[in-house]
């Protein structure tokens, strides 16, 4: 699988740790930033880099780091078609994707270690979608809400 991954300055380091443990999960990953430590540098940039990534192809699903993780959340998922969410368990991680075809983990890097934030990982990207009737219909009226607002 394809993982796009990116960070602002408070999840950077985070990053390159699991930037590499997803590399040795067998998974491709596309790093969209940050590239180098910018105490300066703003969440929402990478947030909106990780989210177009992943809903133009260039990978399946994807991660993303900020301190709290709210802040990137809050802007990948204002990128139609993204369905991100904070995890800092791995219940969250597995049941977001089961149940809500979750496509962009988001950590926070000032909540949690490396030793969850790897287990949280490994337990997102294994996880699959049920494709049940039930998450199917949920998810539809998630696209349908979607599609009333990106019509105004």
């Amino acid at each position: 699988m394809r993982v796009i991954i990116g960070a602002d300055h408070a999840g950077y380091e985070l990053k390159k740790i699991l930037a590499e443990y997803v590399e040795a999960l067998g998974h491709r990953v596309v790093d969209v930033g940050a590239r180098t430590y910018d105490r300066s540098d703003d969440y929402p940039d990478f947030a909106e880099e990780v989210a177009k990534a992943v809903t133009g192809e260039k990978g399946e699903r994807g991660i993303l780091i900020c301190g709290s993780g709210v802040g990137a959340s809050i802007v990948a998922n204002k990128v139609p078609g993204i369905r991100a969410g904070i995890c800092h368990d791995t219940y969250s991680a597995h049941q977001g994707v089961e149940h809500d075809n979750m496509n962009v983990l988001v950590l926070g890097s000032r909540i949690i270690g490396v030793e969850l934030a790897r287990d949280i990982v490994k337990t997102y990207l294994a996880a699959k979608f049920s494709g049940e009737e039930r998450h199917t219909r949920r998810l539809l009226k998630i696209t349908e809400i979607e599609k009333s607002y990106l019509k105004g």
